[in-house]
């Protein structure tokens, strides 16, 4: 199927999951995952209207920015190594993997201008998953405070890949409950205003439980 046909289906999910939470859909942003596509299959998302595109790895990040530039606004996901910060971090619009205190300081010292960044959160306490105990969070987002170059407008999490509606409900409520505490403290340098939570087999759940960005690859442009 086309991008264009995928997208319009997904809309339709998203209008859904807002009208079963009294939400306005036109406050989702769907941010598509490009990273097992091609350089062209990008671009055709780009043409059928996602303009949010999202990549975790740093060859796969710098090799679409090469070729696509500034038509998007982009979203590196994955985990980053500190030490390949530097490549990276001046093109990007949207870091949503900040989870150390090394990862901060490196783009402290290699950014350009202030980067909006959100802090990972490892809810479930998958081995397997990155990101901060939510125990942590708290602490770790006023340590920030002396980083002018990062500013926490969001948590992210990946939920665990089950079919379990209520598990996957209680890790996006615990992520929607940190962000809450966090937003309410009205920190300048952490406004914290958004949820980057739910991909192609879960978005319409997270939606319900408040997610403000969904990550999409497969169901958007393929694997």
């Amino acid at each position: 199927m086309s991008v264009a046909d995928n997208l319009e289906e997904i809309k339709q999910r998203i209008q859904q999951a807002c009208k079963n939470c009294e939400r306005n859909d036109e406050k989702i942003t769907i941010i598509g995952v490009t990273k097992y596509v091609s350089i062209d299959r990008a671009r055709e998302a780009l043409e059928a209207g996602v303009n949010n595109l999202g990549e975790n790895r740093r060859e796969g990040f710098l090799e679409k920015h090469e070729a696509i530039g500034e038509e998007a606004i982009w979203h590196f996901i994955g985990s980053l190594q500190s030490r390949k910060v530097k490549e990276i971090i001046n093109k990007v619009d949207y870091m949503h993997s900040l989870d150390r205190k090394s990862l901060a300081k490196e783009i402290q010292k290699r950014a350009d201008k202030q980067v909006p960044c959100f802090v990972q959160v490892n809810v479930s306490g998958e081995d397997s998953k990155h990101g901060l105990d939510p125990s942590n969070v708290e602490d770790f987002i006023h340590s920030l405070k002396e980083y002018d170059r990062i500013k926490v407008v969001g948590l992210m999490t990946m939920a665990p890949h089950i079919d379990n509606e209520e598990e996957l409900r209680a890790v996006f409520r615990k992520l929607r409950a940190l962000r809450d505490i966090i937003r309410d403290q009205k920190l300048v340098h952490a406004p914290c205003k958004w949820l980057s939570m739910g991909m192609s087999n879960d978005y319409q759940l997270a939606i319900e439980e408040g997610a403000t960005h969904i990550r999409v690859g497969t169901s958007l442009v393929g694997s």
